[in-house]
């Protein structure tokens, strides 16, 4: 994007991203996984269509280069982002990763495998979507690799306590392995969820992240809005986390007391996998689109050289 400017990006979530449900529709389109197949070079393509002449047209071409733009490239740096760490590619390898984390193992090594993969994952999806304005130049520096190694670490240690606890102390009785097993995870995996966000983006309220006017054009930074901005997308990655923990959990206790399946016991374990996969995809739109891409903040609440606005917007980060 041009400095000192909103990227096209940020103008369309600034215009028509206020609304709760207008998000959550055009994240459903953006989630789409086919996104994956398109280019590098594609991407860039759909990024020159929408800033010439054409792109202001609501024809189809514009409209499928929107939604690649969208989807596919950093509105603070221009770049295409990294295939892995893309949205729409989120919910196709999230989804065995936190299956994986949520299986009662037997051991502990088991569970820091997938706790680790897990949480290096996240860390990964959450750095490539922060908002880049707070870092410095575009590579990492030290401290924040450090941080963020050693965030994946603690939660990848922490993610597995209820199976240390379980074999190190012998537990058996049913309703201790119930609680560790179903009640523990979820308010566990949802903290995990937001301080993975809080460190990983450490920098954005640290150093301070690009505050718009209502005419896109940049105003100054503050870290006031760079804590606001990670707060909420810690909130919101701690609901989806913390509802894929629950429901599925919720769903087979209520289950497994039919009948037919207490003559096929055996069907429960793929009826929770195919569960948390379900609760994870219904989530991540949801999730996504709790707060607003764009944000508005008001003058009351930003450092005191900013009083001359009423009314300001940053980028939240995903």
């Amino acid at each position: 994007r041009m400095p000192g400017y909103m990227d096209s990006n940020l103008e369309y979530w600034k215009s028509e991203g206020q609304s709760f449900l207008r998000r959550l529709s055009r994240w459903v389109d953006l989630l789409d996984p086919l996104s994956l197949l398109a280019s590098d070079a594609e991407i860039k393509n759909a990024r020159l269509l929408l800033e010439s002449k054409e792109g202001s047209s609501p024809n189809t071409k514009v409209k499928d280069a929107l939604k690649l733009s969208l989807s596919s490239v950093h509105p603070d740096t221009g770049s295409v982002i990294p295939l892995l760490f893309r949205p729409p590619a989120f919910l196709p390898i999230a989804a065995p990763l936190v299956i994986a984390t949520m299986l009662p193992h037997r051991g502990i090594k088991p569970a820091l495998f997938w706790q680790f993969l897990c949480q290096s994952y996240s860390a990964g999806f959450n750095y490539a979507n922060r908002n880049a304005t707070a870092s410095k130049n575009d590579k990492m520096s030290l401290k924040q690799l450090l941080l963020i190694v050693g965030s994946v670490s603690y939660s990848a240690c922490a993610g597995a306590v209820p199976q240390f606890m379980m074999k190190h102390y012998g537990l058996r009785n049913q309703a201790v392995q119930t609680f560790f097993r179903t009640v523990l995870p979820v308010p566990l995996f949802a903290f995990l969820g937001a301080f993975n966000v809080m460190i990983v983006r450490g920098e954005e309220f640290e150093n301070g992240i690009e505050v718009f006017d209502a005419n896109g054009n940049v105003v100054g930074v503050s870290q006031k809005v760079g804590l606001k901005a990670v707060g909420e997308t810690a909130v919101s990655r701690a609901l989806l986390i913390g509802t894929t923990a629950a429901v599925p959990n919720l769903l087979i206790s209520f289950i497994q007391r039919r009948r037919f399946i207490q003559r096929s016991p055996l069907v429960l374990a793929p009826l929770r996998h195919i569960a948390t996969a379900f609760v994870l995809g219904l989530m991540i739109p949801v999730s996504f689109s709790l707060f607003p891409h764009v944000g508005k903040v008001q003058k009351a609440n930003l450092e005191e050289e900013f009083q001359t606005d009423t009314q300001l917007y940053y980028h939240r980060g995903l």
